[in-house]
């Protein structure tokens, strides 16, 4: 840690998705398919909830400051369409819901200037204590913001796909 001041960035409370800064697809993400490879849909994904994250006070200054982070503890994401090199993708986030220990995001990925949908993913995100790399409640402040965002987000309709599960199509 650090003695820095922690200085918390400024909030969005708009009643619908953060929307993350444009990724552009680089050339290794691209599989022998010639589509994005699976694991940079994550990649992408990862990036931007970064992003989203920073904004709640969750970033990296954060941890220098205040040793504090979060982790993935699940997530399921679909892959709705193919995603290729000459493809600039924008991801969307939504806060779902939080307690004080945990955030249920939702994201999707869409194309940047066609604005079709690439792929979704949803998940259950950890408050971690990195002193003791255990879940530990969110500081009062960040805390508060968690719950702002989440009512703003609330105000909006669920995007599609949320709560979906893994299961075999009904053919009858």
């Amino acid at each position: 840690m650090t003695d820095a001041p922690f200085t918390l960035p400024p909030l969005e409370l708009a009643p619908g998705p953060f929307v993350c800064p444009p990724i552009t697809i680089e050339p290794h993400w691209i599989d022998h398919n010639g589509h994005l490879n699976m694991a940079y849909y994550h990649v992408v994904f990862d990036r931007s909830i970064d992003e989203f994250f920073a904004m709640l006070g969750l970033g990296p200054t954060y941890l220098k400051t205040r040793n504090g982070s979060t982790m993935t503890a699940e997530c399921h994401v679909r892959y709705l369409r193919e995603v290729k090199l000459t493809d600039s993708m924008v991801v969307t986030a939504w806060l779902l819901a939080a307690d004080d220990k945990r955030l249920h995001t939702f994201e999707e990925m869409r194309h940047s200037t066609e604005g079709w949908l690439a792929a979704t993913s949803e998940n259950m995100t950890l408050h971690i204590d990195m002193s003791k790399r255990r879940v530990a409640p969110f500081p009062p402040d960040i805390g508060e913001r968690v719950r702002s965002v989440a009512a703003a987000h609330a105000r909006a309709p669920q995007p599609q796909g949320v709560g979906r599960r893994i299961t075999m199509p009904n053919n009858a």
